[in-house]
């Protein structure tokens, strides 16, 4: 929905003291819908740990150690991934002693492929940033 605003015809400008017949308009667009093609530097993080044991079940700490991301940002984005069908995520089969069971997570087929498309973006963008950036003379 596209709004235009008119500012008022007590506003007067310089131009209208002269006789023009102006008046201000502000465009107020409104933005329907945000698609965000890529994904953030914590969630490819994430994504190639992931990768890196594409087949097997890993544990959040796991990820958090090899990441370097605090459990307030890793476990939202493994939500994440889940909903996007992107990571399968389950409970530890059997209850050990003197602690919780832990929810593993792994890639499923679609997800391995969309990490390996997008890690393979982020080397691609790095290698046109390095040739484009100038060198340093030191």
């Amino acid at each position: 929905m596209n709004v235009l605003v008119n500012m008022g015809a007590s506003q007067t400008s310089r131009r209208q003291k002269r006789g023009a017949s102006w008046t201000p308009e502000v465009y107020l667009g409104r933005v329907c819908r945000v698609v965000r093609t890529g994904f953030s530097a914590q969630t490819l993080a994430v994504l190639a740990s992931l990768l890196e044991g594409r087949t097997e079940w890993q544990h959040g700490y796991d990820l958090a150690r090899r990441t370097g991301l605090k459990s307030g940002t890793l476990y939202p984005i493994l939500i994440r991934l889940a909903d996007r069908d992107l990571v399968e995520a389950r409970w530890e089969e059997e209850q050990p002693a003197g602690r919780p069971r832990r929810h593993l997570y792994r890639l499923t087929a679609a997800g391995a492929e969309r990490a390996s498309t997008a890690m393979a973006a982020v080397k691609t963008k790095a290698k046109v940033t390095a040739r484009t950036r100038p060198a340093v003379a030191g």
